[in-house]
């Protein structure tokens, strides 16, 4: 693993109206590290993505993506550079827009307004498409899918900005156990062939990938610790975290959290 360090966030705070979702968050990500961030919902992991990605508004501290500080006038530059993908939303199934122009979507960011795709830019969507399953549903309208495909294609949407980072916030609530698991190891075989560096948030440990290098934990706007995840995911240590006691148990091979 590269020593670089590609995400460096320096005494962050930020505040929506009354409420302060970050406290004086520091954290720095090494390239090439797949980071696992949890805690419970509110603790600020969300507006953390937000910073990386440029979309952030910092009251105090600095956050650098890639060797460069955030600021107003480079964030939508970085950003080209950085591969989100959200929890599964509600699409309209009448809405008359087919899997491969939803992964064209993400190519925009690369293009500018104003250029229209090449034929390099279609073939890229196409590899994307390939990658996550879907080639068999990209004339599929994005809303007659399940979750599960909504979410591969999300991925793609991502993919096809040729990232170096990785964000993902949630990407499997609200899926059913099997496509979680499938989401899961997309994620994992995605970090690992196209060597990225991915940030993963969830409040479920059970979807906690098991490719996390580091695990980040985090609670009412703090980082309360961080550390390898056989360090961090024990009985005490999310039982304190979640404040609620929770049990660790072993089966078919993996940890199982029950609560």
């Amino acid at each position: 693993m590269d020593d670089e360090v590609v995400m460096e966030i320096e005494n962050a705070v930020v505040s929506y109206r009354e409420d302060v979702a970050l406290r004086g968050v520091s954290l720095r990500v090494r390239r090439g590290e797949f980071v696992g961030i949890i805690g419970p919902n509110g603790a600020g992991k969300t507006t953390l993505l937000t910073l990386i990605n440029g979309l952030g508004k910092l009251l105090q501290g600095r956050v650098r993506v890639l060797g460069h500080l955030l600021g107003r006038d480079n964030a939508r530059q970085i950003r080209t550079r950085v591969g989100y993908v959200a929890q599964v939303q509600n699409i309209d199934p009448r809405m008359p827009i087919v899997v491969r122009e939803v992964v064209m979507i993400g190519r925009c960011g690369r293009l500018g307004l104003l250029r229209r795709p090449s034929g390099a830019d279609w073939e890229i969507v196409e590899r994307m498409i390939e990658l996550v399953g879907m080639s068999h549903l990209a004339d599929r309208p994005i809303g007659h899918l399940s979750g599960g495909e909504q979410q591969r294609v999300a991925i793609a949407r991502a993919l096809v900005q040729e990232p170096d980072i990785f964000l993902l916030d949630e990407p499997t609530a609200n899926l059913d156990w099997r496509a979680q698991r499938e989401i899961l190891e997309l994620v994992k075989r995605i970090h690992m062939t196209r060597k990225l560096t991915t940030l993963f948030v969830t409040h479920d440990l059970n979807t906690l990938p098991r490719a996390c290098d580091r695990v980040v934990l985090m609670k009412d706007g703090l980082i309360r610790g961080e550390g390898r995840p056989e360090e961090m995911l024990r009985e005490n240590v999310l039982s304190e975290l979640y404040d609620t006691p929770i049990r660790i148990i072993e089966h078919d091979g993996r940890r199982v959290v029950l609560s």
